[in-house]
């Protein structure tokens, strides 16, 4: 057996990086249900106090879902993704897939940069109702725009064996 290339292991990390944020995609939803379902009940019962802390962690965890599930879309090539002309198939279907890439890239580096200065501003400050630190929402978006080239990397890729190498390039 043959030791795995660096691209190999790369793509093993990048498999497992996939896998930490599926897992982190269910924790987001399922701890999202608590706050929501604390704020419906406090509305509509006398029982239970109004808790204004659970708006702003609900829209925390709101913040990162959307962020994650971004990162998972264009990992599986669902998210920013308009599929005009679905007939197409090989050489032509992997140019028009690095076309749209370089698009995911452009925003991936922008939320990287940005996304940096962004989370610059946060870090002594805190969430006025809650007092959780900014910073923690604030990442999320260059963890994203990292993420999106990684992602969207891998996909240029292997179009580019497709477009070299024809139907049959090996990842």
């Amino acid at each position: 057996m043959q030791p795995p290339g660096a691209r190999g292991i790369l793509r093993r990390i990048s498999a497992g990086y996939a896998k930490v944020l599926d897992v982190l995609l269910v924790a987001t939803v399922v701890s999202i249900i608590l706050p929501v379902t604390l704020q419906i009940v406090a509305r509509f019962s006398d029982f239970l106090p109004r808790y204004i802390w659970t708006e702003e962690l609900s829209r925390f965890m709101l913040v990162w879902m959307i962020m994650i599930g971004s990162m998972i879309g264009v990992r599986e090539g669902t998210h920013f993704n308009v599929d005009l002309f679905h007939n197409l198939r090989g050489r032509t279907k992997a140019a028009m897939d690095i076309l749209a890439a370089l698009f995911v890239l452009g925003f991936g580096y922008v939320f990287m940069i940005y996304g940096w200065e962004f989370t610059d501003t946060a870090w002594y400050r805190i969430s006025e109702l809650a007092e959780l630190p900014l910073w923690t929402i604030h990442i999320a978006w260059p963890i994203a725009g990292v993420s999106w080239i990684i992602f969207a990397g891998e996909r240029v890729w292997d179009d580019l064996q497709i477009l070299l190498h024809g139907e049959k390039a090996e990842s």
